[in-house]
């Protein structure tokens, strides 16, 4: 507290601005008080004479403004708006890799991801051509990020008109539309989904006349595939986990048809509902349906050159009731998995129940955590997702679910170090109807559904390690060991034992971006064929082929010009292995690209 003095008669000297402005407030003051003093003294018009008399006056500075506490409401969880963020080009590589290649791991136990998600910060546009006669284009309209709804389309298109053998024969191409809708109303997210796509594959794989193959090559238009996709999708979710009712459900719709007159229509629904009895226990329920209608011809023959077609229903249901416990460091969760299936492809119950039981524990909080459990369920195997998978699919397949229980798992997750995370599990299985990929013996080029009559034993044993170092560098690895033990099969048709891969970004600077991705998979098995004493007659099997194990290498790098404007070079299969996912089917050798990407 400063305090200024003024006396009467006495002159005083600036000593420096806070004293002038101390002398203007106190003129103030004292000029708004005396001539009201004065003018009550002398009634009579006409000039007055005052005095001023000694005063001090404090000027108070350091003053603290204090508001009353808020009051805290409680009865509705608003989500912040997040931040407005500056458009600019996103660095991602989830997008884009010659569907040839085919390297899908049979076994899909993943937790952490090899790609991260594409940023909805607005649009994008991009292009690019490479050898092989190879265009790859892709279209991104978003809205931005905000709390009352989003929406979204997504178009992809990669095509080449050459391929590994004779030219177009080997020629593919992949197009696909992606709609989605969201709003947003409190706790409450409400959504739909549309899908489309279009895929033309050729069966390039046949042998060469040397190999008792055709002597010339068939037309491209022969050896035609087409598969025609359409999903829809409507869903609603709660996005606050800690209320006491959490919800999840869906319904949909998918089709699907191939070159060969085969279409598949199917009804799906899933629903998961979870109730707290109180802070450290609750009661889920998960459930999923599927009602398949499809239909199917087999493969003209000796015995019927023009086949029938058939038709067949497919139903799935499956629910799992548990009631979970958490305290202190401990997860548990006991419940029971009921499921049927009316499929019938070897001799195996249509209803099963399998046991829902897992215990976790913390040994250190957010650092290491140890878990194993029981369990089981049937998974839902349909034509839409085989397609996906391997596209040189015969007719007249056999599909069927897959039984996979019971089952035992252990495992742990760990993040020893900052940016470090690091996951390893063990699984021991007993499946039925698990399908192995078999050449057809009328027609080799094209695969079959087979199965092995009895339980199939299956070990894996998946790890996992990522190292994200503040967004500057970012590697990761997945690996998995499966191991098959086969009753009557003499061997797991194209399911390699050991999948493995690599993956990482480097960010050089502001405006470079490199990334790799490396597979190596274990050689895998197809039948070689000797050559058909008659036309549309059945080969003899002559051996079982090994294929060569696969080493496969992408690089990219991504640079950008201005902050809308980017150009980027990806090569693939930079080792220049043709290497076969499926016996009979060469990939690309190596294949470059290079193009530009718009953001507005």
């Amino acid at each position: 507290m400063k305090r200024l003095t003024i006396n009467k008669g006495r002159s005083v000297h600036h000593g420096g601005p806070k004293l002038a402005t101390g002398l203007a407030l106190a003129a103030m003051l004292v000029g708004g008080v005396a001539p009201a003093a004065t003018a009550q003294a002398q009634p009579t018009k006409g000039k007055y004479k005052g005095s001023i008399e000694e005063a001090e006056i404090e000027i108070v500075k350091e003053r603290v403004n204090q508001l009353p506490e808020a009051t805290r409401n409680f009865d509705k969880i608003k989500l912040p708006a997040p931040p407005k963020v500056e458009r600019k080009v996103a660095y991602t590589f989830p997008d884009f890799r010659l569907p040839a290649d085919r390297l899908t791991p049979s076994v899909k136990v993943l937790t952490i991801r090899a790609e991260e998600p594409t940023p909805l910060t607005g649009n994008f546009v991009k292009a690019a051509i490479g050898n092989y006669g190879t265009f790859y284009g892709r279209g991104y309209f978003h809205s931005t990020r905000n709390t009352d709804h989003a929406y979204g389309l997504d178009i992809k298109h990669v095509s080449s008109i050459q391929g590994p053998v004779d030219g177009k024969n080997s020629r593919m191409s992949e197009t696909s539309a992606h709609l989605m809708g969201e709003l947003y109303r409190g706790t409450g997210a409400f959504g739909a989904t549309l899908d489309f796509g279009r895929e033309r594959y050729n069966f390039y794989g046949y042998e060469k006349a040397a190999n008792g193959g055709p002597v010339v090559a068939p037309e491209s238009g022969d050896i035609k595939q087409t598969f025609n996709r359409f999903a829809v999708k409507a869903y609603a979710h709660n996005r606050d986990p800690e209320q006491q009712l959490t919800y999840d459900a869906g319904i949909g719709y998918r089709y699907w048809a191939d070159n060969f007159a085969a279409s598949e229509n199917d009804v799906r629904l899933n629903a998961k509902v979870g109730y707290a009895l109180g802070e450290s226990s609750r009661v889920t329920v998960a459930a999923d349906a599927s009602f398949i209608s499809d239909k199917d011809q087999a493969a003209p023959s000796l015995k019927t050159p023009n086949p029938l077609q058939t038709s067949r229903t497919r139903t799935f249901v499956q629910a799992t009731p548990a009631y979970e416990f958490l305290r202190n460091n401990i997860a548990f969760s006991v419940g029971a998995t009921l499921g049927y299936s009316s499929d019938t492809t070897t001799n195996v119950s249509k209803g099963v129940i399998y046991p829902a039981v897992r215990l976790g524990y913390t040994i250190e909080p957010e650092k290491f955590m140890v878990y194993a459990g029981l369990g089981g369920a049937l998974q839902r195997v349909t034509r839409y997702d085989l397609s996906t998978e391997n596209p040189w699919l015969n007719r007249g397949l056999n599909v069927a679910d897959t039984h996979r229980g019971p089952t035992v798992y252990a495992g742990f997750t760990s993040t020893p170090a900052r940016g470090l995370e690091f996951n390893v599990k063990a699984t021991y299985a007993r499946d039925r109807n698990l399908y192995f990929y078999l050449n057809n013996p009328i027609d080799p080029t094209k695969f079959d559904l087979v199965y092995d009559q009895n339980a199939t034993g299956v070990l894996n044993i998946h790890g996992e390690l990522l190292y994200n170092a503040a967004e500057k560098f970012r590697l990761g690895t997945r690996v998995d060991y499966n191991k098959y033990a086969l009753k009557n099969l003499p061997l797991p048709f194209h399911r390699p034992e050991f999948q493995g891969s690599v993956f990482g970004t480097y960010n050089v600077f502001d405006k470079l971006m490199v990334g790799l991705e490396g597979y190596f998979f274990a050689a895998s098995y197809g039948i070689s064929y000797r050559p058909a004493t008659a036309a549309g007659a059945a080969r003899v099997a002559d051996f079982y082929r090994a294929t060569d194990p696969i080493v496969d290498l992408n690089l990219r790098a991504d640079y950008r010009i201005t902050p809308k404007i980017s150009i980027f070079a990806m090569g693939n299969n930079l080792a220049n292995r043709q290497y076969q996912r499926f016996y009979g089917y060469p990939v690309k050798g190596i294949n470059v690209l290079g193009g530009a990407t718009y953001t507005f």
